[in-house]
């Protein structure tokens, strides 16, 4: 699974954190209103990245782990929840989500933002549904990029709508192959006026949903659906022709 530097970090959580605080509202008012919320108030939080989907939960009363790769996307999840850590209601540690063990057991488990299309094939991607299969006893919802969705990759953005950051993104998919790929360059200024600049490279992994789901059963869950975002409740027939969709499942 990838990992990202410093100076990515940095910028995911200033220009891209805003899509955790979207969709964790909605997620939480979908698990709030299940009968296991009303007795399990544990999250797990995979590939929690800057922390700001756990916070949402953390404010609201919410247990939460947040495990991600990366010890630069840590750093500011801690930060960012840095009272709840101090009480003992938020724990965030570094691992791989297709390889890990907790001692803790959650009712929900979490992962936003595409972010298990990082993983780097379908074995990958089944072996982090059974590490999470063992520690859920409730309900499993993520999100992925379906092939058409990743088409939007093929492209060069620049973004220079702030004088302290410039973000250079070239993606490149050609919507047949099963990987997608993006080179994000950038500029941050320093205090001093300089400019320190980064370069990461990202891909996603194309997954056919039906195998998706196919393996989920395979490892254990009762109850697999997509939806979107929107309406978490209601299954989607035909999620190939969504650009993103969410996968809610049930143990």
């Amino acid at each position: 699974m990838q990992a990202y530097d410093k100076g990515f970090a940095k910028v995911y959580d200033l220009r891209w954190s805003g899509f955790a605080r979207q969709v964790a509202p909605l997620i939480l008012d979908f698990y709030a209103a299940t009968p296991i919320a009303q007795e399990n108030k544990t999250v797990l939080d995979l590939c929690c990245g800057t922390g700001h989907l756990a916070v949402h939960f953390l404010a609201r009363g919410y247990r939460v782990v947040g495990l991600d790769l990366s010890d630069h996307m840590l750093h500011y999840a801690r930060e960012h929840a840095r009272q709840y850590i101090q009480t003992g209601q938020a724990t965030f540690i570094q691992g791989d989500a297709s390889n890990f063990t907790l001692d803790e057991r959650f009712g929900l488990v979490v992962s936003t933002f595409d972010s298990l299309n990082h993983l780097e094939h379908e074995q990958a991607l089944y072996r982090c549904f059974q590490c999470v299969y063992a520690v859920c006893d409730g309900y499993f919802i993520f999100d992925l990029n379906t092939r058409r969705g990743l088409k939007r990759w093929n492209s060069i953005q620049v973004d220079d709508s702030d004088d302290d950051v410039l973000i250079i993104n070239r993606g490149i998919y050609d919507g047949h192959s099963d990987k997608a790929w993006t080179k994000i360059t950038g500029f941050i200024r320093l205090p001093d006026g300089r400019y320190e600049r980064f370069d990461e490279t990202a891909f996603n992994t194309v997954f056919d949903m039906a195998k998706v789901r196919d393996a989920m059963l395979a490892v254990g869950w009762k109850n697999v659906y997509f939806a979107r975002i929107q309406d978490l409740r209601t299954p989607l027939d035909e999620p190939e022709k969504e650009g993103r969709v969410f996968i809610v499942a049930v143990k």
